[in-house]
């Protein structure tokens, strides 16, 4: 039995892992005011683009057809099994549109689910999915597995502006405009599929220190995922201070947020996903 895996374009994987388990993603239309980029944009170009032009791009979800067009040649044969890893339902009805392909294909041989994250926590779950399925054959037990793993993954963030998450909608006016304030560098969680501003630290130092604090319950088993927007440097800087408390050969994988989450966050994000103990 072959497993296919496919994702919406919320989702980060670092190339490698798209090569490796050979990742399909459908994409999500990227909207610079009257501009439509179709598959959206390269990161560097996208981040770029956004800096010359000062817009806040907008994002349409993928529609059914989409989907169709990707499962089609795979309905129903015995020797392929769909997996589907979605944005959070808290953030996008993606899902239902997925679902609606399968159900108008008659499909069966086809799991569709959402991941309660986005960006590289989206991206861990299939990472460490693939590399369950690498040993485990059993749908069943690889439903289980992606079940634990979507319970226990762990996004934080540091957040640079957040007028982009509150024109999405994704966060209250309030919090956006407390977290501009002054120095202030607002924290932000996906909890429960939901984007939380769970803090706001004076300066970047505090707001670093309040990063590692989170990492007490890190099950050292999975890689730590270090996560950026564009801010290459202060990903790189934290993960110099979060080192000496990982695990001595724990594997660190950095990615980029592209132009989907990209265009709710911004430029000069930047944070970590990680699994926590059972």
């Amino acid at each position: 039995m072959k497993f296919k895996i496919v994702a919406d374009a919320s989702c980060d994987i670092p190339q490698e892992y798209m090569e490796k388990y050979d990742i399909t993603i459908i994409p999500i239309e990227v909207m610079f005011g009257e501009e439509l980029y179709p598959e959206g944009l390269p990161t560097r170009e996208f981040y770029k683009k956004m800096q010359e032009t000062g817009i806040i791009p907008k994002t349409a979800m993928p529609n059914a057809y989409k989907f169709e067009n990707f499962y089609r040649p795979y309905v129903n044969k015995e020797d392929v099994f769909i997996i589907t890893i979605l944005i959070s339902m808290e953030m996008s009805t993606t899902k239902l549109q997925a679902q609606m392909a399968a159900d108008s294909l008659g499909m069966k041989n086809v799991f569709i689910e959402e991941s309660a994250s986005t960006t590289l926590g989206q991206g861990a779950i299939i990472i460490e999915l693939c590399k369950f399925i690498e040993k485990e054959q059993n749908i069943e037990k690889i439903k289980e597995e992606f079940y634990r793993l979507r319970k226990n993954i762990h996004v934080y963030a540091i957040i640079n502006d957040l007028k982009y998450l509150k024109n999405s909608g994704r966060l209250s006016s309030t919090s956006a405009v407390i977290g501009s304030m002054l120095s202030v560098k607002p924290i932000v969680s996906i909890e429960q599929g939901k984007v939380l501003n769970i803090a706001k630290c004076m300066g970047t130092l505090k707001a670093e220190s309040f990063l590692l604090s989170k990492l007490t319950k890190m099950d050292e088993n999975h890689p730590l995922y270090i996560v950026h927007s564009d801010a290459l440097d202060s990903a790189q800087r934290l993960i110099e201070k979060i080192k000496p408390v990982l695990k001595k050969d724990q594997e660190i994988v950095i990615g980029e947020i592209g132009c989907v989450v990209g265009s709710h966050v911004g430029a000069k994000c930047y944070g970590f996903g990680y699994f926590s103990k059972d």
